[in-house]
């Protein structure tokens, strides 16, 4: 150990000695809100579960509320002695945001769209300029005008017509997901008077500039269910397609070429495409391939032919070109073959080229298709762990493919980048005020062996000098489901963490799509143990590398997230100092039984359907609420939104009181019900900062970090 390294241990234990002294970490169980017990009795397959608070889901019952204002109350109470440094959090991270900003300019057609954002406002103003950038701007929306002083405002959606007349958007002012559609007439400025209510904001314009589709969802589970065509003018307008499976869900997009409009209806492991043409938008829906079981597909097109990735006899997905005229099976023709070490996420189609979009070695893959030729060139990226992803790429017959590029290191940077010089042009990278230097930071990126034998990549981002021999505090991320894998991206709110001796991690765990398909597959349904067990091997691994050590390990997951974090609470508590739950899924075999909620029946491919006895067995072994015992749990923050769609708030709710009841430690134990939100939480440019404040105070005090 370094003279520093001895010197910081002293400090630290010290801290820690004076912080149990005072009981700054201790959670006062007299003060705890107190929630009553009303058993009921679950019984299935024979086996019966009590859930003494399952009645917490009444959502409109005065005492559930009255709960969750006391269980706030007891957060504040607790961490009252860290709110001036949670005021100092918030300025500090706001402080890195350039007030006075825009976005970078995208061409569509012969305007320039962007947004932009004023000093002291929450919401963006969306401009374009017609020419050039240095014609006159035109206002198209600014939505800290509509969004007067409601609490909550979110506008998502923003879609302009072919014809640049018209707008469509979607508002949504509780944070339940059910937006209002709204339009403006972009030659007068106004709104037009029409509104359709109680849709999602999944919306794609027709040619005419006057004809709409749109998506609707179900009203209790919310599932999007219903594509609707409509015209301004014309109100709801007629249902075109209905998705009668409950295990499916649909939605609308368009190809850069504008010619199609396409519904992709799928579920976790199938999907099936229609099209209609955007040119004649009252015809017939085609069915593009019929679905069949375990075959994965997406379409879009070049104007002259489609573009079709799919799974069939192909774990990783292999690209076809397709005949506009006749999409059987017989008709596709191998562009790109399966590969064992890239993954096919999807391709964008421009009038010379085709950008593959993809993964390698668990990191974001880019490769350009000469149309013309099928010469391919991969771009390389230069740096251990990053993320790329594609931009707003709105013209067809361009070779300028936009993509936008971030890493741990890296602030958030929009490229074009030119497909036949294949040049890159830095078109605006991420201002942070008052300074940032990123030779002053550190990444890394490592693989640890799981307890399998399996190698899973970990991520890390430090300031450079920060001690490397157990004594640094580290905060590791997860997810690990959906097949969705964790981005290695910038977050200027982070530097509050690294400028104060953090280490910050990723486990790209099971479950994600890091290391191809396989490592989805190896980590859903009766493999999901793996996730968890992946989270708590790479954990080990970080303290016996000496990064950290369980006095100072820290874990945060989010909705699945959520999940991961209290299955690895009941497995390996003793691991973490602290745990970060955020809107967190924890409820999983109660939820999945029952159909009623949000996105269960969608969801029965990933985690399985618990009607069935086996699934309900392998569930039944992780699901954190029905796992609980009495145990020493670690520190915990748990979080969630009165209005969540996702995760029913009465899952961290009925959680935290179950922790409570049974937990035999007195460390903190703490909920946090945004009582105007959603499963993302706050809106705006600035308010989010409070939520970040709080996890980041709770990290800091667990730290004996004041300042």
């Amino acid at each position: 150990m370094t003279n520093l390294g001895r010197i910081r241990a002293t400090c630290l234990f010290f801290i820690s000695i004076a912080l149990l002294l005072l009981g700054a970490c201790a959670e006062d169980k007299a003060s705890a809100p107190a929630v009553e017990k009303k058993p009921r009795e679950l019984e299935v397959h024979g086996d019966v579960r009590v859930d003494d608070y399952y009645w917490l889901r009444e959502r409109d019952n005065p005492e559930v509320i009255a709960y969750l204002e006391a269980e706030n109350d007891h957060l504040e109470t607790s961490l009252a002695d860290s709110a001036g440094l949670r005021e100092r959090l918030v300025d500090e991270m706001r402080s890195r945001i350039k007030e006075v900003d825009s976005t970078a300019p995208y061409k569509h057609d012969e305007f320039y769209y962007y947004r932009r954002f004023e000093e002291g406002l929450e919401y963006p103003i969306y401009c374009r300029r017609k020419g050039s950038m240095e014609a006159d701007e035109e206002i198209l929306l600014d939505v800290n005008k509509i969004a007067g002083d409601e609490p909550y405002f979110a506008v998502a959606g923003f879609r302009v017509s072919p014809d640049h007349k018209k707008a469509a958007f979607g508002v949504d002012t509780v944070g339940r997901r059910f937006y209002t559609l709204r339009f403006i007439d972009l030659e007068t400025g106004e709104e037009i008077a029409e509104r359709i209510e109680n849709v999602t904001p999944n919306l794609a314009w027709a040619a005419d500039g006057t004809t709409f589709f749109y998506t609707k969802q179900h009203p209790e589970t919310l599932r999007w269910q219903w594509i609707y065509r409509s015209a301004l003018g014309s109100g709801d307008g007629e249902l075109v397609f209905e998705e009668t499976d409950e295990t499916f869900y649909a939605y609308l997009y368009k190809s850069a070429s504008d010619k199609f409009i396409y519904i992709n209806s799928g579920s976790t492991t199938f999907s099936e495409v229609r099209y209609v043409s955007a040119d004649a938008p009252v015809a017939g829906l085609s069915v593009f391939h019929p679905r069949e079981a375990d075959h994965e597909y997406s379409v879009t097109d070049g104007g002259d032919r489609f573009y079709v990735w799919s799974n069939e006899n192909a774990e990783n997905y292999q690209l076809y070109e397709v005949p506009l005229e006749d999409t059987s099976k017989d008709a596709w023709s191998t562009l790109v073959a399966h590969r064992d070490e890239v993954l096919i996420e999807g391709a964008l189609a421009f009038a010379s080229h085709v950008v593959l979009i993809g993964r390698r070695d668990g990191l974001p893959y880019t490769e350009i298709i000469d149309r013309a030729s099928n010469d391919t060139h991969a771009l390389e990226f230069g740096e251990e762990a990053y993320l790329a992803f594609p931009g707003y790429n709105h013209e067809f017959d361009t070779t300028a493919y936009r993509y936008r590029y971030e890493s741990m290191t890296t602030p958030d940077s929009v490229i074009d980048y030119d497909m036949v010089k294949r040049e890159r042009t830095l078109i605006k990278e991420q201002e942070i005020p008052g300074g940032f230097n990123r030779s002053d930071y550190q990444a890394e990126r490592l693989m640890a062996t799981a307890r399998d034998g399996t190698k899973v990549p970990v991520s890390l981002v430090y300031r450079k000098g920060t001690v490397m021999d157990g004594t640094s505090p580290l905060l590791l991320h997860g997810y690990g489901s959906y097949g969705s894998s964790y981005s290695v991206s910038f977050k200027t709110s982070r530097l509050s963490l690294l400028d104060r001796g953090f280490i910050v991690g990723i486990a790209h765990i099971r479950g994600g799509s890091e290391m191809g398909r396989r490592w989805y597959l190896d980590g859903r349904q009766h493999n999901k143990m793996n996730t968890f067990t992946d989270f708590i091997d790479v954990s080990k691994f970080l303290v016996a590398q000496g990064y950290t050590s369980p006095e100072h390990l820290y874990a945060e997951g989010a909705s699945a997230g959520g999940l991961l974090m209290g299955a690895v609470a009941n497995m390996a508590p003793e691991l973490y100092n602290g745990i970060v739950a955020g809107v967190p899924f924890v409820d999983a075999v109660t939820t999945m039984l029952d159909p009623g909620i949000p996105l269960t029946t969608s969801e029965f491919d990933e985690w399985g359907n618990p009607n069935d006895k086996e699934d309900y067995d392998y569930m039944l072994a992780y699901s954190p609420y029905d796992q609980v015992s009495r145990q020493a749990y670690p520190n915990m923050l748990v979080t969630s939104g009165l209005h969540d769609s996702q995760v029913q708030y009465w899952e961290p709710t009925k959680w935290v009181a179950k922790l409570r009841e049974y937990k035999t430690d007195d460390n903190l134990l703490l909920l946090k019900t945004d009582m105007q939100a959603g499963h993302s939480g706050k809106t705006g440019r600035f308010q989010y900062l409070e939520d970040e404040a709080l996890e980041y105070g709770f990290l800091l005090v667990l730290e004996g970090i004041t300042e």
